[in-house]
């Protein structure tokens, strides 16, 4: 499964922002995960095990992705203080009315449409902490795998 990079942005520094499309973090163009959409239920979560693009392991050792919970906490965190302040701007709140358990309902249910796309873009961030962009990215090979232990990968 080869990916294909535009010619005339292949030179270009791709952005910080492509994070967001749940790209690589060496090279920011490969795709970590197989399919692209990530409300197909059966699939949201079935990464690649090397980004198509570079080369890098995406799974660096096992359990490795625990630790992308700590990220999905933060990213659910400030959306949610920023929905409370877009309905505090918007509509307000008050004490003789019910607003701030319409605001709660509201959140839960945004929070809860937006879980497949918060465990990619946790994932996504989790591994940025392990893995640097890399403006070589093309010339040298990707770090292999030191602790991966494959019969003890599907135990988690």
């Amino acid at each position: 499964m080869e990916a294909t990079i535009n010619i005339e942005t292949a030179d270009k520094k791709p952005s910080i922002f492509n994070l967001f499309k749940c790209k690589c973090p060496r090279c920011r163009r490969g795709d970590m995960f197989e399919h692209k959409n990530p409300y197909a239920l059966k699939t949201t979560m079935k990464m690649n095990k090397v980004c198509p693009v570079c080369g890098q392991p995406l799974n660096i050792e096992v359990g490795f992705y625990y630790g992308s919970s700590y990220v999905s906490y933060a990213v659910s965190i400030a959306l949610s203080a920023a929905t409370f302040i877009a309905w505090w701007v918007i509509i307000g709140f008050s004490l003789n009315d019910n607003r701030f358990f319409y605001w709660l309902i509201f959140n839960s249910v945004f929070l809860i449409a937006a879980q497949p796309y918060i465990m990619r873009l946790a994932r996504t961030g989790w591994l940025l902490f392990f893995v640097r962009y890399d403006n070589n990215w093309r010339t040298p090979p990707a770090q292999q795998l030191e602790r991966m232990n494959e019969e003890q990968e599907k135990n988690w």
